[in-house]
């Protein structure tokens, strides 16, 4: 029995739910068919939004013989023959799923023939091209970026083809497979096929779903830019004081069960973003990793959770790391000079804080061309501004 989510492939544009800014009336992609034209193109977004979609109803509505390859199946004799048809034929279209996984033998191949138009490539992916993709093949291509898709254009594509297929679907079911699939228009069709399936004379209902699919998906792809997205969410709401939306994405990343990946931005963000506001949340940190390894999931969630409450409500304060990263830009670009003689290791004239009152005697301590440089500048928190009082009250006579 063929699958609901391959008999309602597109077979033209006009047919494919949401990408309006692509799709739409005079828009790009529409005038290209309707003129009859085509250039090779990358088309990348989320999975389940519409890529392969698109490159389907692109082949079938120009006419133009086509050939569907993977960049990670498919080896190097199967460009090659794709290669050949295209020579028998005039011209090609060609669609390579997971384009950014292409090793250099089959871009070599391909490159040519993009070159000279008898390829017209189709290029689908999940990951930025601009990071991901080969810069000669990137060259060559248009990209366009595909648009999540709304929970109403996802509902609208399940009502068409309930009604094609004669599914009753009730309305809390239909915003039930639309939100649980993150914006995949292909997770919430196969929820219907399998439900219609299951279902009593092809009626499908809230309390039926609930059945098949009690957990929502979401797209978090541990080798690509979702799963960096993720961690860069949590990073930005720790480092925003947003405690709830912290305790989201590390919800969504433990759902992931991907431990090693919490355990490292955490570690960053309680030294890059809380630093000398909070000096103990680095060892607290620490504290809840080695917890949450000696327990695992599912409890590791509760020293992780805590932990990370306590980030997102602490102050923040870069100073530290700011502070070193100007020392760095300094020591690359030469601006460091000598070390100053009475604090050598031979020195015979350096003056030894602890034989001084309070610990402190004036001396220089950076080279002759930079003694007066300032890297640090404290942040108003309670613990920098204690730290700079004491520094400062070091100085003052007695």
């Amino acid at each position: 029995m063929e699958l609901l989510a391959n008999k309602y492939r597109p077979n033209k544009l006009s047919d494919v739910i949401g990408q309006n800014h692509l799709i739409g009336e005079g828009k790009i992609l529409s005038n290209l068919i309707q003129n009859k034209k085509m250039y090779s193109i990358i088309l990348y977004g989320k999975p389940g939004i519409g890529k392969t979609s698109i490159a389907n109803a692109i082949a079938k509505q120009l006419d133009i013989p086509n050939r569907f390859l993977n960049a990670t199946v498919n080896n190097k004799s199967d460009f090659d023959i794709a290669i050949e048809e295209a020579k028998m034929y005039g011209q090609m279209i060609i669609i390579v799923d997971e384009i950014h996984r292409m090793n250099k033998d089959k871009q070599d191949i391909l490159l040519p023939y993009i070159e000279s138009g008898l390829l017209i490539l189709i290029g689908l992916t999940t990951s930025n091209p601009y990071h991901k993709i080969n810069p000669a093949i990137r060259s060559r291509c248009q990209i366009f970026e595909l648009h999540e898709l709304t929970t109403k254009e996802i509902i609208s594509g399940l009502i068409k083809i309930a009604k094609n297929e004669n599914i009753k679907v009730t309305n809390d079911a239909l915003e039930f497979m639309a939100n649980s699939s993150s914006g995949d228009f292909r997770s919430a069709i196969n929820l219907l096929d399998i439900a219609s399936s299951c279902s009593e004379n092809k009626q499908v209902t809230l309390e039926l779903l609930k059945t098949i699919n009690s957990k929502p998906v979401f797209f978090h792809d541990k080798n690509e830019d979702g799963h960096y997205d993720v961690l860069s969410a949590l990073q930005k709401s720790i480092r925003g004081s947003d405690v709830d939306a912290s305790l989201h994405y590390l919800a969504r990343l433990i759902e992931a069960e991907d431990l090693d990946s919490i355990y490292r931005r955490l570690s960053v963000i309680a030294y890059e973003d809380i630093g000398l506001a909070n000096p103990s949340i680095g060892p607290k940190v620490m504290a809840a990793i080695h917890a949450a390894e000696l327990v695992g999931l599912p409890e590791a969630r509760i020293p992780l959770g805590t932990v990370v409450c306590e980030m997102a409500l602490s102050p923040k304060s870069n100073s530290a790391h700011v502070a070193l990263d100007l020392a760095l830009n300094d020591i690359r670009m030469g601006n460091t000079g000598n070390v100053p003689d009475h604090i050598k290791t031979s020195s015979k004239t350096y003056k030894y804080p602890h034989n001084y009152p309070k610990s402190w005697v004036e001396q220089q301590y950076l080279p002759d061309n930079i003694k007066n440089k300032k890297y640090y500048t404290p942040k108003h928190n309670k613990y920098e501004d204690n730290l700079n009082y004491g520094h400062d009250n070091m100085k003052k006579p007695n």
